[in-house]
C-alpha cells in the first residue's frame, strides 16, 4: 500500500472516530470527547493530530512547489477544517488551537508569498469581533479576560492560575520536596496531574527542577530537527516539521497558561501530563520519527531517539 492510501486511510478513520465520538460519547466536564470502549476510555482528538500531521505532510510533500495556488491552500485548509469542526463541536477548544498551530506551521514555512499571510491576517483581524461574539462561549470569553485582568474572579476563573503562581513562586531553586508541595498536597492547585502539571513539578523541584525539564524537552526538539534534516525525502521532513510544531504548540500553551501569560485551554505537556491518550498519540509520533531516522543513511549505526544508553 502507498503512503497517499494509507495516510488517507488513517485520516478517514480518525474522521469517523471522531464522529461516533460525538454520537455515543458520554458527557464528561461540559465536553464529549472521550469514546469508552469497555473498560477503556480514548480522548479522540489526540489521534487526530497525528493524522492531521499525516495528511499535512503528505498533501504538502507533493504540492510544495505550487502551493501558491489558491487551490492547493484551499484543499489543506478542507483537511484542517473538517476535523478543526469535529473537535470543536464536543467542544475542545485547545485541540483546535493545536490543528490550527499545524495547519499554520506548514503554511509558513512551504515558501507561501507574504502578501497572503497579511491578506490572512487581516481577515483574522476583521472576523475576530464576529468569533469572539457568537463562537467563543463565556467561560472561554472569561479565561481570556482573566489573562489581561488577574483580579478578576479570583475564587472562579482565575483561581486556578492564581494557585499556579503561588505554586511556582514558592518553590525557590530547589524546590519543597518530592511529594511536599503544599499547594499539590493540600488540594489547593486544580488539575495538577494535567492543565498545571509544569507548576506542580516546578513546585516540587523548584528552578532546578523546572529548568532540566525544559532542557529535556528542548533536547526532544534539537533531535526531531536534526533527524527531519538528515531525512532523504519531504514526506519524511515534513513529518518531523509537523511533530516539532505540535509539541511547541503544546508547550507554549501549557506552561503559557500556568504562569498566566496565556488563557487556561486544556492542553497537556507533552510526556509530563497526565492522560493515557495523549501520551499514546506522542509515542505514535515518535516512533515514526525512529522510523524515518533507522531510514536515513546519516543515522544509520547511531543510537535511536529515544534509546538508552
Amino acid at each position: 500500500m502507498s503512503y497517499r492510501w494509507l495516510v488517507l486511510l488513517i485520516y478517514l478513520a480518525v474522521v469517523l472516530l471522531l464522529g461516533l465520538t460525538l454520537i455515543f460519547a458520554p458527557t464528561i466536564r461540559s465536553s464529549k470527547s472521550w469514546l469508552v470502549i469497555g473498560p477503556l476510555r480514548f480522548q479522540t482528538a489526540e489521534f487526530a493530530k497525528v493524522a492531521l500531521i499525516l495528511m499535512l505532510s503528505y498533501f504538502f510533500a507533493r504540492r510544495h512547489i505550487a502551493i501558491a495556488n489558491w487551490e492547493n491552500i484551499f484543499k489543506s485548509f478542507v483537511y484542517f477544517i473538517i476535523l478543526a469542526i469535529l473537535v470543536l463541536l464536543q467542544p475542545d477548544l485547545g485541540s483546535v488551537l493545536i490543528f490550527s498551530s499545524i495547519w499554520l506551521g506548514f503554511l509558513l514555512v512551504s515558501g507561501i508569498p507574504w502578501r497572503y499571510i497579511f491578506i490572512g491576517l487581516a481577515v483574522f483581524i476583521i472576523i475576530s469581533p464576529v468569533a469572539w461574539q457568537y463562537l467563543l462561549k463565556d467561560y472561554q470569553k472569561e479565561r481570556v479576560i482573566a489573562v489581561f485582568n488577574t483580579e478578576y474572579s479570583p475564587l472562579k476563573v482565575n483561581y486556578g492560575v492564581n494557585q499556579s503562581k503561588i505554586a511556582i513562586g514558592s518553590a525557590g531553586f530547589w524546590g519543597k520536596g518530592f511529594g511536599q508541595g503544599t499547594q499539590v498536597r493540600l488540594g489547593f492547585l486544580p488539575e495538577a496531574q494535567s492543565d498545571f502539571v509544569f507548576a506542580a513539578f516546578v513546585e516540587e523541584w523548584g528552578f532546578f527542577g523546572g529548568s532540566l525539564i525544559i532542557s529535556a524537552f528542548a533536547f526532544l526538539i534539537f533531535r526531531i530537527v536534526k533527524i527531519g534534516l538528515a531525512a532523504e525525502n519531504n514526506f519524511a521532513r515534513l513529518v518531523c516539521l509537523g511533530v516539532i510544531i505540535m509539541m511547541l504548540a503544546h508547550f507554549t500553551l501549557n506552561v503559557g497558561s500556568a504562569v498566566g501569560l496565556l488563557p487556561v485551554v486544556g492542553v497537556s505537556f507533552p510526556f509530563l501530563s497526565y492522560g493515557g491518550s495523549n501520551l499514546l498519540a506522542n509515542a505514535i509520533l515518535v516512533g515514526i520519527i525512529q522510523g524515518i531516522m533507522a531510514r536515513s543513511s546519516f543515522f544509520r549505526g547511531m543510537p535511536l531517539l529515544m534509546e538508552s544508553r
